[in-house]
This record gives structure tokens, C-alpha cells and sequence, in this order.
């Protein structure tokens, strides 16, 4: 019986041991989460200042891609024309 009795106690010990364990470690994880809060809303208040920037850079990069589309596209029709007229005027001599 001595045994039995025990190993009653020293399972309830260890038992005891860690609900204090898991106890302490809940609350440091409730204290890093807490931490942790802070940090992501002070890096969202950042962030929102941060969106006008961004929508500004995006509308100046949208404003620059169709201007040089539009510098693109009228180069192209330059040298077509310059090649079309080459085109003609050596038909031109080939029919004489």
C-alpha cells in the first residue's frame, strides 16, 4: 500500500507542478500578445499614413506609362511613313 500511496502523491505533485507551468506560460503569452498588438497597430497607423504617398507614386507612374505610349506610338507611325514612302518611290522606278 505504501507504494500505491506514493505514487498518488507524486502524481498529484508533478500534476500540481504543471498547472503552475502551463499557468505561467499563459501568462506570458497573454503579456506577448498584448506586445504584439501594439507593434501591428502602430505599424498600421504607418501604413495608412503611407497609402496617400503610395496612390500618389501610382497615379504619377500611370501618368508616365501613357505618356510614353503615346511617344511610342507616334515614332512607329514615323517610321512607317518614312518606310512607305521608300516603298513608293522604288515602285515608282520599277514601273519606269
Amino acid at each position: 500500500m505504501e507504494l500505491l500511496e506514493f505514487l498518488q502523491i507524486l502524481l498529484y505533485m508533478l500534476g500540481s507542478i504543471l498547472l503552475v507551468v502551463l499557468i505561467v506560460l499563459g501568462v506570458k503569452l497573454i503579456i506577448t500578445m498584448n506586445k504584439i498588438e501594439v507593434v501591428v497597430d502602430d505599424i498600421s497607423i504607418k501604413v495608412g499614413k503611407l497609402n496617400g504617398l503610395f496612390s500618389v507614386i501610382d497615379a504619377t507612374t500611370d501618368k508616365l506609362s501613357m505618356l510614353s505610349d503615346k511617344m511610342v506610338d507616334a515614332v512607329s507611325v514615323l517610321i512607317r511613313k518614312i518606310f512607305k514612302r521608300k516603298k513608293r518611290k522604288d515602285d515608282i522606278d520599277e514601273q519606269e
